[in-house]
């Protein structure tokens, strides 16, 4: 196939496919949203469609379905240009996304959350939506800290510390949108914003108060040594371990 894209398929091809086994499908779950002076609003969208895209090319017989490109980013309303959904509209969404995907066949439906304001209202999503199709496994990566713990492991092997890796607009995401977007990134916008602890007290200060609680600039993190080289090395491993995470899933 030339693509696992389903959007850029026809409907026959994609039957077709189903027939021949492709039964497992991968979609991200974005935001449009402000990352900085320095990113676009689109950043974790297309993060999320890229992980999504090399995951089900990685795990061979799996098709992309269409990323839900915005989220729940309530807390980033302070910053123009972000858009946001309610809970329950992003929750209503994954449910039709489901409904469809299990009605032409899919038996495994992977769902990747790329933004933090999502995860909880994912796994919330999963957990009303998967006895409704007992025939299917469904399920998603939304270990929050658990992914944040993997990118500043993933920094710290450049010498990054994670405080500058940070969790939104830092080293990490700069460099994931280096090696991605490298046109809209805006490079000499880089500065600091908050490089303290992240962890679960700051996260709820931020989700009731709104990133400008935390950061006045929308970032938490330092962008400065971002590069694109080191943003390629943290994709291909970031998707070489959500594959073999879900395939623990696939086999239980």
């Amino acid at each position: 196939m030339n693509t696992v894209r389903i959007e850029e398929m026809n409907w026959q091809d994609i039957k077709e496919t189903i027939n021949q086994g492709y039964t497992t499908v991968v979609f991200g779950i974005g935001s449009i949203e402000q990352h900085g002076p320095h990113l676009p609003t689109l950043t974790d969208s297309l993060i999320g469609d890229v992980l999504a895209n090399k995951v089900a090319i990685m795990l061979k017989k799996a098709l992309q379905a269409p990323t839900i490109r915005v989220g729940c980013s309530s807390h980033h309303l302070a910053f123009p240009g972000t858009i946001s959904y309610k809970e329950s509209t992003l929750k209503a969404v994954i449910h039709d996304y489901v409904h469809s995907l299990a009605h032409h066949g899919f038996k495994n439906i992977i769902l990747i959350p790329s933004h933090g304001g999502n995860f909880k209202s994912t796994q919330e999503a999963i957990d009303e939506i998967k006895d409704e199709y007992p025939e299917c496994k469904i399920f998603g990566y939304t270990d929050l800290f658990g992914l944040l713990d993997i990118l500043h492991k993933l920094s710290g092997e450049f010498g990054v510390s994670g405080e500058e890796s940070g969790a939104h607009a830092g080293e990490s995401e700069t460099s994931f949108m280096l090696a991605l977007a490298n046109d809209l990134v805006k490079k000499e916008r880089f500065e600091i914003g908050y490089v303290g602890e992240i962890g679960a007290e700051q996260s709820q200060l931020i989700f009731e108060k709104g990133m400008t609680a935390l950061t006045k600039n929308g970032i938490l993190g330092d962008p400065s040594t971002a590069t694109r080289e080191k943003g390629e090395v943290y994709i291909e491993k970031l998707v070489s371990i959500l594959v073999d995470e879900i395939k623990k899933e696939l086999k239980d």
